[in-house]
C-alpha cells in the first residue's frame, strides 16, 4: 500500500516550484529575503507534518510568521533593554544636577 499524500517535504519543494518564477521576478534584494522566508518555513517542516488539514503553502506561511514573530520579540526585547539602559542613565545624569540644586538651597 503506497502513500496517498506526498511527504511534507515533496509538498514543500513543490509549492517552492510553483513560486520559482514569483521569485526570478522580484528584484536581488527582495529574492534573498524570500529566499530566508522560504528557509524559516524549511526549518518547520517537522512541525508541518502535523498540519495534514491545511494546505502546504498554508503551512508555509505559518512557519514564516512563526519565525518573523520569533524576531519581532528578540527585538522587542533589546529595544526594552536599551530604553531601561538609557533611562538609568539619564536618571544618574540629573542626580548630580538634582543635588547641587539642593545643596544651594540649603545655603
Amino acid at each position: 500500500m503506497g502513500r496517498t499524500l506526498p511527504s511534507i517535504t515533496q509538498a514543500f519543494l513543490q509549492e517552492q516550484q510553483s513560486l520559482a518564477r514569483f521569485r526570478r521576478a522580484l528584484r536581488r534584494e527582495d529574492q534573498l529575503a524570500f529566499d530566508e522566508l522560504l528557509a524559516d518555513a524549511r526549518r518547520h517542516l517537522a512541525a508541518s507534518a502535523y498540519a495534514s488539514h491545511l494546505l502546504p503553502f498554508e503551512v508555509m506561511l505559518l512557519s514564516m510568521l512563526v519565525e518573523e514573530r520569533k524576531l519581532v520579540i528578540d527585538l522587542q526585547r533589546r529595544l526594552d533593554g536599551l530604553d531601561a539602559r538609557l533611562a538609568r542613565l539619564e536618571d544618574r545624569r540629573s542626580l548630580p544636577a538634582a543635588s547641587e540644586e539642593g545643596e544651594r538651597a540649603e545655603r
